[in-house]
């Protein structure tokens, strides 16, 4: 078995971590970390995976000693802390997923600008970013897997194999999405809380939030040049889920059927990608607690608009399950270990 830590086990990735992993059956959690826990039982913190966690007892972050003790571990920090603690375990050859935005970037001065300054630059060369479905030849030879944030996951899944193509154009795409309170993290803050968000949608760091850059580089990547993105993220009631609403420009009159034509080669032979039929759009609920993402489209009457929707559970693939997809890529286990888990509904 792997002995593994979750460093930062007690928000709602580390939860889902812990959940998710009692499945695994090569990997074993054998540390957890929290500052604000440290000292009680796994069980008294989530009662809901209580029994099946024992004695295990979250500890203070010391990690150097726990470079020393596991085989593996998933970083569940806010940045700038985490970067901190990937760099002990990096620099001690312990195979380190990040949950955090300190190594989605290849280049240390795109992180500065939305971030902070990063004190660990020389990683960053040695990272990949963990969207398994476009760079899984990269990921087994990182040091650090840099895991995607909840919205891009959805986003860039939906409209890479279609820049690829060159169906659609890279310039003017819109991401309209709308995620589920859970994203905003377990801490509670006045516009989190139940009577806040109950019955209510809003949009949020218009033209300002930290995951547009990360969307941009990597359909970019895709189209082979600059994309030219507008993200606009809402908050929905809801605890999970975030739905994406896409639009792009053809760059030649196409149809649905062509459009899901190419999305369904592309993920083909991909264990958690769902290509719906073209009367059919994805719903938060049909992924909720699983590792998949579901993705319809349509193109409008004229053939020259294309509309792409993605559905996740952003604690799942949008963070906890795609980390554990990463792991193990970089552990050389099956893509789907411990990931089989069945859509909850309703």
């Amino acid at each position: 078995m792997i002995r593994t830590a979750i460093i930062g086990a007690s928000g709602y990735t580390g939860s889902e971590l812990l959940r998710l992993l009692t499945h695994h059956p090569n990997l074993t959690v054998s540390t957890v970390t929290s500052r604000q826990y440290a000292g009680r039982r796994v069980g008294d913190v989530f009662p809901h995976i209580g029994h099946l966690y024992g004695d295990l007892v979250f500890l203070e972050p010391d990690i150097p000693a726990i470079a020393g003790e596991v085989d593996a571990a998933f970083a569940a920090l806010p940045h700038k802390t985490a970067m901190e603690a990937v760099s002990v375990l990096a620099r001690a050859n312990v195979p380190v997923v990040d949950l955090s935005a300190d190594f989605r970037f290849r280049d240390g001065s795109v992180y500065e600008k939305w971030y902070v300054p990063h004190i660990a630059p020389e990683l960053l060369e040695r990272s990949a970013y963990g969207l398994p479905e476009l760079y899984r030849e990269e990921i087994p030879k990182a040091a650090v897997v840099g895991n995607p944030g909840c919205y891009p996951t959805g986003a860039i899944l939906g409209l890479a194999p279609l820049l690829s193509a060159g169906v659609v154009s890279p310039r003017g795409i819109v991401v309209d999405s709308k995620s589920g309170v859970s994203g905003a993290g377990r801490s509670p803050s006045p516009g989190t809380i139940y009577p806040e968000t109950t019955d209510g949608i809003r949009a949020y760091s218009v033209l300002s939030h930290r995951h547009t850059p990360e969307i941009t580089e990597h359909l970019s990547r895709a189209a082979g040049e600059d994309a030219d993105v507008t993200f606009t993220p809402h908050l929905m009631p809801a605890i999970r889920g975030i739905l994406s609403t896409i639009y792009a420009r053809t760059t030649s009159p196409l149809k649905t059927t062509d459009m899901l034509d190419i999305l369904r080669q592309a993920y083909a032979q991909e264990p958690f990608v769902r290509v719906l039929g073209p009367d059919t759009l994805p719903d938060t609920r049909w992924v909720r607690g699983s590792n998949f993402v579901d993705i319809g489209a349509l193109v409008d009457p004229s053939g020259s608009r294309a509309i792409v929707v993605t559905a996740i559970d952003n604690l799942v693939k949008g963070a906890s399950g795609q980390a554990i997809q990463n792991m193990n890529l970089l552990m050389g286990f099956p893509e789907d270990t411990g990931l089989s888990h069945v859509p909850l509904f309703p």
